[in-house]
Parts: structure tokens; sequence; C-alpha cells
């Protein structure tokens, strides 16, 4: 067997936590509440420092990656079935995608100003141009329309058609579900440990 082809040192425990920590927080659901965040970010509007942009990225991403894929679910199963969740008004299902929209939005721009700079040092699925932003652009194609839809049908200027609806999520769910999972793949210790010794995993701001 090549010598680049040989099988790595097996990690230890602790070891494989420290290089899977930004994996497992960027797959795991744990819903912060959005006033946390607020509150940070109204804090250090006008300067904010390492640690509060530190705490920022971590609300974002410990829960967000299973968060979006159940929240997609359940408003792409109801555009499917053409019926909203039981209960549930126009008005709420609507906000509810407004919500999707704009916290991924969010989630993205955090990841290309504070994390992907950061990991792009090392990694060249990171690096400006490569899959993984190539992906954000993508999805910010079918985003932005499903948001603009949604926006309308708010304001009264359209009324909400399911099927419409399923239509804009169609036009970008393969990639979105796509990016997802590579994403969280590229974070996960096997490759992180290809590129970064453990006190450098402990620097990274996540």
């Amino acid at each position: 067997m090549a010598k680049d082809q040989e099988e790595a040192p097996k990690l230890i425990p602790a070891q494989f936590r420290q290089y899977n920590r930004m994996a497992e927080q960027m797959e795991g659901f744990h819903n912060r509440p959005t006033h946390a965040l607020l509150a940070v970010m109204e804090s250090t509007a006008s300067k904010p420092s390492a640690d509060s942009i530190d705490v920022i990225v971590n609300i974002l991403t410990e829960s967000q990656h299973n968060h979006f894929r159940l929240t997609w679910n359940e408003l792409y199963t109801a555009c499917s079935r053409n019926k909203r969740p039981g209960g549930q008004s126009i008005r709420q299902f609507i906000t509810m995608g407004l919500g999707f929209c704009s916290q991924l939005g969010f989630h993205h721009s955090i990841e290309e100003q504070h994390i992907f700079p950061v990991l792009a040092k090392k990694m060249p699925e990171f690096r400006k141009e490569l899959e993984l932003l190539t992906q954000h652009k993508q999805i910010h194609v079918g985003l932005d329309k499903l948001e603009e839809y949604l926006e309308q049908c708010l304001s009264g200027q359209t009324e909400l058609q399911l099927n419409e609806m399923k239509e804009l999520m169609d036009s970008f769910g393969e990639v979105l579900w796509k990016h997802l999972d590579d994403e969280v793949q590229a974070l996960r210790a096997e490759n992180m440990r290809k590129y970064w010794t453990l006190e450098e995993m402990r620097r990274i701001p996540m």
C-alpha cells in the first residue's frame, strides 16, 4: 500500500470529539431562541468583538442544519399535499416559510464572512468559487424567488398557491439538501484531521 494511502492512526475519543466538533454543531438539533442571538448582535452592533462573533457563530451553527431540514420538510409536505398543517392559518404558514428563508440566508452570510475564510486557509472545499460556495449561490437563486413570492402573499399582492410554492422549492431543493450533507461531511473528524492539528481545532471560531 502506498504511503499516502495508508490508514491514518486511530483517534482516541477525546481527539475524535475535538476534530468532529464542527460537524456535530452543524448537524445537531437544538433550537436556540432567536432573542439570544438578537441580544448579542444589538450589544455589539458598533464594534463586535472576537468573543461576540464566536457566540453568534455557535448559536447559528449548532442547530441549524437539522432545523432547516425539519422546516423544509414541513413546508414541502404541505405543498405536496396541497394542505397546510392542521390548525395553522395561512398567515402562520407564510410566516414559517419566510422565517426559513431569512434564517437560511443569515446562516449562509455568517458562514461566508466568519467561518469559510478561516477554513479556506487550509481546506480547498471552502475556497472562493469552489463547490460549497457555488452551492450557496445556486441555492439563493431559488431561495430569493421563494422569499419574494411569500412576501407578496403576506402583503396580499398575491394569493398563496401551494402548487406554485412547491415549484419554487423544487427549483433549489436538490442542491440545498446536497449542500447540507456535503458541508457536514467536509467538517467531520476524518476530513478535518487531514488539515488541522488539535491545537488549531481548538482555536477555530465555532
